[in-house]
């Protein structure tokens, strides 16, 4: 939902090589401590390319895994998980038709998974139903919706476009379109790398909601850098070191990028909803459970 502007690339998993791990090139004395932001650019555009390359690879080494996240209770529950901190509420399957803005410099935010107007993926979700179902009420809006991507103009799309949101949102299929994007966006690629890292349910959800919160980008405070920073600091599960100990650092750096570009920001989806439960040895994710988020206490037994 309060997501940075990202550069989208869909399902990008990180082959389980050093290079594959590290997005930006490190320190050395034949290198600038400081490379240029082309530099950098350049380095995490070949990491991503190389990690597209060696999917099939990454596929077989976690065919034989258990589900985890992806078993269909367990989905269920991420994104409880998720719409109580999107949304402030348990109900999920209630948030299709929502659609407001937020004042973050995101535009319209909306839906099951809290689409931005201004970050790429409501743009992509509109483009992928559109090919589908081409007299759809929200087609009309692409060439706004293209217009404004980047930004949190609502140009093209006032005064109608909210409106035109909730009707299409009451059709089934428009409903199962923002799932399928949510899975191919976010869902799956963060399952995918939790998985690769060695990580159990509990830390294939913290790679989740930190996909829908920083997006699947490779700017400073996107979920593929926030990943990198964390294995410079610990290893992973998967290469011999603690669950536990990785995945507190993995929310520390990400509380950290979230008060960066917030300083005021509620970082409760991670200090009593998701720490709370590694702290206490719930690495399986499993019920009952009782969390909080803004204040507001949940419970799933």
């Amino acid at each position: 939902m309060k997501r940075s502007g990202i550069l989208i690339f869909a399902a990008a998993p990180l082959a389980l090589t050093a290079a594959a791990y590290f997005l930006m090139p490190t320190d050395s004395a034949e290198s600038p401590a400081s490379p240029t932001v082309t530099t950098q650019e350049a380095s995490r555009q070949e990491a991503k390319s190389r990690a597209e390359k060696e999917r099939s690879a990454d596929e077989e080494l976690i065919a034989d895994q258990p589900p985890g996240l992806a078993a269909p209770a367990k989905r269920t529950l991420a994104q409880q998980l998720v719409s109580s901190a999107e949304n402030s509420t348990l109900n999920w399957r209630d948030t299709f038709g929502y659609i407001e803005d937020l004042g973050d410099g995101q535009g319209y935010t909306a839906g099951v998974i809290g689409f931005c107007t201004g970050t790429n993926d409501l743009r992509l979700l509109v483009e992928h139903y559109t090919a589908d179902h081409p007299d759809n009420g929200l087609a009309k809006y692409l060439p706004a919706l293209r217009a404004v991507d980047g930004t949190d103009s609502h140009e093209g799309l006032d005064p109608g476009f909210t409106e035109a949101w909730k009707a299409e949102a009451r059709k089934p299929e428009f409903q199962q379109a923002q799932l399928d994007e949510r899975d191919r966006a976010y869902f799956e690629p963060a399952v995918r790398l939790a998985k690769l890292d060695g990580l159990g349910t509990l830390g294939q959800f913290i790679y989740y909601d930190a996909m829908v919160f920083h997006g699947p980008g490779i700017d400073d405070d996107g979920f593929y850098v926030l990943r990198e920073r964390a294995q410079r600091e610990a290893d992973t599960p998967a290469q011999g070191g603690s669950e536990k100990e990785y995945l507190d650092i993995f929310l520390d750096i990400r509380r950290e990028a979230m008060k960066d570009k917030r300083p005021g920001i509620d970082t409760s989806r991670i200090d009593t909803a998701q720490r709370q439960f590694l702290y206490d040895g719930n690495l399986a994710l499993k019920p009952p459970l009782t969390w909080k988020v803004y204040g507001e206490t949940y419970h799933l037994p």
